[in-house]
């Protein structure tokens, strides 16, 4: 997979959960959303779970991938697909083979 500012870059010595909360930081900035602008636009409580996915402590529910794909400007299935691949590796396995 080619690797640039909007694709997660995968590396064994690093926290895969850190790496997909780097991404989607990287994806948040890119639109020049705050995580505060980006709760809004999600209609989350708090704030503090963006940042809480950034760090790579916590999950984005299955149910609101397409939520986040949205308002990320990312296209729904490949964006379930990155997060497939990080919260759910046994089954991106499963699915895809070794296409990560």
């Amino acid at each position: 997979m080619a690797h640039d500012k909007f694709s997660p870059a995968v590396s064994r010595d690093k926290d895969a959960r850190a790496e997909l909360g780097s991404w989607l930081r990287t994806l948040r900035e890119a639109r020049g959303l705050s995580q505060r602008q980006l709760a809004d636009m999600l209609h989350l409580d708090y704030y503090t779970f963006i940042s809480q996915l950034e760090t790579g402590r916590g999950k984005i529910p299955s149910a609101r991938y397409r939520d986040w794909a949205t308002a990320l400007e990312q296209e729904p299935k490949a964006f379930m697909t990155i997060l497939l691949s990080y919260y759910e590796p046994e089954a991106y396995e499963l699915l895809f083979g070794d296409a990560k």
